[in-house]
Parts: C-alpha cells; structure tokens; sequence
C-alpha cells in the first residue's frame, strides 16, 4: 500500500475535501447535515482548524498518492477525547492504517483512554471489540451511537 500523509487543513484545497464529506455512501454514517458548499465547508475547515489548536487534539486531512481521502484526527466530544476519521468509500481499506496512525498520536499527546462514536448506521467492528475496554450505546447530537472506549498504549 502507498504511504499515508497526513496536512494540516490549511495546507490543502478546500474543494478537494467535497468528493469525500458529499458522498452519499459516506453521509448514511455521519450525523445528517446539509450538502456541503464552497460557503459551508470553509466555515467546518475554519471549526476543525480551531479544534486542531486546542490542546489534546489534532486534525488532519488524509492524502494517498497526492489525493486527499478524507480527514481524521482526535477532538474533544462531550468531554471526551474521541477519534473521527471520514474517509472517502473508495478508500475504506485504509481506515485500519489511519486508526493505528491516530492511536499513535493519542499516545504522543498523552492520553490514557479514547473513545470512538459511531452512528447507529454502522455496524459493529470486531477489530475495535478486541481493543475495547468497554462498548456501550449512547446518545449524542440527538443520534444513538455504539461507544468504544480505548486503552491507549
């Protein structure tokens, strides 16, 4: 597999990241939200560029082969340091290696948990149970979500 690269989200183009957070097959996961525009996906970026500065945190667009795929980083939800990552359908092998690349920048922050949310859309990932220190449904942004809680090595 090609290497992953990881840039900050004022280093890329911010039409590049519409394929992605627009595409159906994605959305069906996500928290419902209007399609993006060129309006509106500069005012998410500026939101994920301030949360990027935030201690604990970072946010990261994902680029394979000179494309951006999609973004992922560790944000602070509901007092909670969690991990997102949206990738482009195309792309859903890579989320093993962004998951591992993540984890690893939760360990160089200094976390000692983290939690991953996902939408009731999604079905349950054996590969998260095993690392899981505990798996429980929850609610949030009027959603229900599976909540995997992390042990960070």
């Amino acid at each position: 597999m090609k290497a992953v690269r990881y840039l900050k989200f004022d280093e890329v183009n911010p039409s590049d990241f519409l394929p992605a957070l627009n595409r159906e097959r994605v959305r069906k996961h996500l928290v419902d939200h209007a399609l993006f525009t060129t309006e509106t996906l500069k005012l998410w970026m500026d939101s994920k560029v301030e949360i990027d500065s935030t201690s604990g945190c970072r946010v990261r667009a994902i680029i394979l082969e000179g494309s951006l795929v999609g973004w992922c980083g560790i944000q602070l939800e509901c007092d909670k340091y969690a991990i997102a990552m949206v990738i482009n359908d195309q792309f859903w092998g890579l989320g093993k290696t962004v998951f591992q690349d993540v984890m690893g920048w939760a360990k160089e922050l200094g976390h000692k948990e983290i939690f991953i949310h996902l939408l009731h859309t999604r079905p349950g990932y054996k590969f998260l149970g095993k690392f899981a220190k505990n798996i429980r449904k929850t609610e949030m942004y009027d959603n229900n979500f599976t909540e995997y809680q992390l042990e960070v090595k």
